[in-house]
């Protein structure tokens, strides 16, 4: 159910989803506990973000003399370029400052700087921040935020969920540390798959959180009260209302422990003799009929003798350790990487037992289907009637001391 409230927030270009406090500082803990000094010296930038509500303004300024930050960078998004079903509240601290202009307020984005103790208390935190008005909107692709982003050492945010693609290449162009949370299955985006595939980018720790879904807070105006895990009050007494996203996760390139953690397997014999897949059970592993590879269906059956290529789901990525596997290919029609030749078949057309046809490739002049080196999709038969196409798999294998 939360994951439509997601949809239909992506369709109406409303990105208005709040990332909790938690979750912030479990994910931020991995780093810290893999390197206590990640943070040290860095100058962070949130982007994207609205620093009077957000929870990753408040992690990093209440933790700013802990972590050793240099410097923290906030801006926000003005109110008039967001979905007009979201009303805007200048908060007191805005409104209570003598800078508060009210002709800017909804035109022109803000930024919020900590770097010095303003206050002179001997501890730099929240109450240290210093804001303005930025020139603009705030929008990440003006040269203003872009300025900003050189200036940055790490750029950590929630950016929308409908502009990833674009803030992810942002990020990758100017070659710096981040952290940021996407939909799960930005993973088969032809942008982002071979970022992944090249050790550039990797899944954060998110997926021993929540079991892989991420609790946001949302405005009241686009709230479903069908969709509404949990409605909180916070500490100024307005409604928080809390839903859960399936399939959210953390894309980074700062390392962290767990995706060196090699994963604990049984043998293909194990598998088929005490999986609790039941595709697997006594069954055995399918094999591709389209692509020389095992269909493996779930990440914890994936056999550790296993020489060949395996076709496994994307969600693989969570539990990935570049030690442990290699990464070949994705089953997407973009993707001709991976440099693995397949079988050829005799027949164009298999025929499903409702008796339609399904096309599983070209004929050559020798009346061969020639499938090339990575394809489109991989599926296999059943009792040689009817192909089953299985959703997009990551083409793995293996890594062996005699590779």
């Amino acid at each position: 159910m939360a994951n439509q409230n997601l949809r239909g927030a992506k369709k109406a270009k409303n990105d208005e989803f709040y990332t909790q406090f938690g979750d912030i500082e479990k994910e931020m803990n991995a780093y810290l506990e893999y390197d206590p000094d990640v943070f040290k010296g860095k100058t962070v930038l949130l982007p994207c973000d609205d620093p009077e509500w957000s929870n990753f303004t408040r992690y990093f300024a209440q933790n700013f003399d802990t972590l050793g930050l240099k410097k923290l960078i906030s801006t926000s998004y003005a109110p008039n370029s967001k979905p007009k079903e979201i009303p805007y509240q200048s908060t007191l601290f805005e409104i209570d400052s003598p800078d508060f202009d009210e002709t800017k307020t909804v035109s022109n984005g803000k930024i919020f700087t900590l770097s010095r103790d303003r206050t002179g208390d001997k501890v730099i935190n929240v109450e240290d921040l210093e804001w303005d008005y930025l020139d603009g909107d705030g929008d990440f692709r003006s040269d203003e935020i872009k300025a900003l982003r050189d200036e940055a050492d790490i750029i950590i945010t929630n950016p929308p969920f409908s502009l990833f693609r674009g803030f992810l290449a942002w990020i990758i162009e100017a070659d710096k540390k981040f952290l940021i949370i996407g939909n799960l299955n930005a993973i088969t985006y032809k942008e982002v798959y071979p970022l992944i595939k090249h050790n550039r980018v990797w899944l954060g720790n998110n997926y021993k959180v929540n079991g892989g879904a991420m609790f946001y807070e949302i405005p009241e105006a686009i709230a479903n009260l069908e969709q509404v895990r949990e409605i909180r009050s916070d500490e100024k007494g307005n409604k928080v209302f809390i839903t859960r996203v399936q399939g959210v996760r953390w894309f980074t390139n700062l390392d962290h422990g767990r995706r060196h953690e090699p994963l604990s397997l049984m043998t293909e014999n194990e598998n088929t003799r005490f999986s609790r897949n039941k595709e697997i059970k006594g069954v055995g592993y399918r094999k591709y009929d389209n692509y020389d590879a095992i269909e493996v269906p779930r990440v914890n059956a994936i056999p550790r003798d296993y020489e060949g290529v395996m076709g496994v789901p994307i969600s693989f990525l969570d539990k990935f350790s570049p030690e442990q596997f290699e990464i070949l290919a994705i089953t997407k029609t973009w993707d001709d990487s991976s440099g693995l030749k397949t079988k050829i078949y005799p027949t164009q057309i298999q025929v499903s037992e409702s008796g339609k046809e399904s096309e599983v490739g070209k004929l050559n002049d020798g009346g061969a289907i020639e499938v090339h080196e990575t394809p489109s999709s991989t599926h296999y038969k059943v009792e040689g009637k009817m192909l089953i196409q299985v959703y997009a798999r990551i083409l793995i294998r293996h890594r062996r001391a005699e590779r």
